[in-house]
């Protein structure tokens, strides 16, 4: 299936909560981290975060969103990625 990438806040987080999703980081030093999406069961390697948090480190780290809507199979997807901006 093909896949979209997007910067608006409103569509990420809609995606997100579809999936039962959260914004996560993996911690780096210093401030912010790597983004990720927690799915399911929680990840310990992730720290979950606020909204507001992952925005700011979403767009000081000038990043897009690529994503799946649909899998081949026409189930939903929950592939994502970061990606920087062009």
């Amino acid at each position: 299936m093909s896949s979209s990438t997007t910067t608006d806040h409103d569509v990420i987080r809609k995606w997100v909560e579809q999936r039962k999703g959260r914004p996560a980081a993996v911690r780096t030093k210093g401030k912010g981290g790597i983004l990720r999406i927690d799915f399911g069961e929680k990840d310990e390697d992730l720290e979950e975060i606020n909204w507001d948090e992952f925005f700011e480190i979403f767009e000081s780290s000038r990043l897009a969103f690529l994503h799946q809507e649909k899998t081949e199979g026409g189930k939903t997807s929950r592939f994502n990625k970061f990606v920087e901006r062009e």
